[in-house]
């Protein structure tokens, strides 16, 4: 069964999601990356695999993307979550952040400092979301290494990336590696950022390190 849910955050923003209920005990939270939302074809996919195995699943859109209200705003698992037990990567990168997607330019910076805030646009001139100064401030500030380290070492994460990503290095998906105790890495041949060619191979990678983790929940 899929229903709409509507979740409201600590600042008031309401969250728009699509929660998959199986009646199970667990449920994977899917989170959507940059310019994304909860109706990318990665996010309804890996929750219909996952519905098919009896999982529950859960995608939402993040602060100021898709239906949900706010501004643009990312979760940092170590800051965010104080129970999680398995984390999927696939994948942002340690060196990755909104500013990258942006660009560096001064006239980005100068527009910030004005108006507080970048609309964030499609080729319609449709605004998608829209990306504050403070928001901005706090990717930039970010030690995405450190965030790793603050990561509970019982907790089991598996970094997906695609050989043919031109987005991020692949030396941002190995560094995960040396930083995470408890970490697994898949590199799916030929895939790029997006897995455009490669959902199968990316819902394949990704199902077995859930039900392992759901199993494990359930009898231990």
């Amino acid at each position: 069964m899929q229903q709409k849910v509507t979740i409201p955050n600590k600042h008031g923003n309401n969250l728009v999601g699509i929660l998959h209920d199986t009646g199970s005990p667990q449920l994977v939270v899917l989170c959507h990356g940059f310019r994304s939302t909860k109706e990318y074809r990665i996010m309804v996919n890996l929750a219909g695999a996952l519905e098919k195995e009896g999982i529950s699943a859960f995608r939402f859109d993040f602060c100021g993307n898709g239906e949900s209200e706010g501004t643009f705003q990312i979760c940092n698992y170590s800051d965010d979550v104080d129970d999680l037990r398995s984390v999927v990567d696939y994948f942002v990168g340690l060196k990755r952040s909104t500013i990258a997607v942006l660009g560096h330019s001064k006239d980005i910076w100068e527009r910030l400092k004005k108006d507080g805030y970048i609309d964030v646009k499609t080729k319609t001139g449709e605004v998608e979301y829209r990306v504050t100064e403070e928001s901005m401030m706090e990717r930039r500030n970010t030690d995405m290494h450190q965030a790793c380290l603050l990561i509970d070492a019982n907790c089991r994460s598996l970094t997906v990336y695609g050989s043919a990503d031109d987005l991020v290095p692949i030396e941002d998906a190995t560094e995960f590696a040396k930083i995470l105790p408890n970490h697994q890495l898949k590199i799916i041949q030929g895939a790029n950022h997006g897995y455009t060619l490669h959902q199968h191979e990316l819902v394949s990678a990704v199902l077995p390190f859930l039900k392992e983790i759901s199993t494990t929940r359930s009898t231990g």
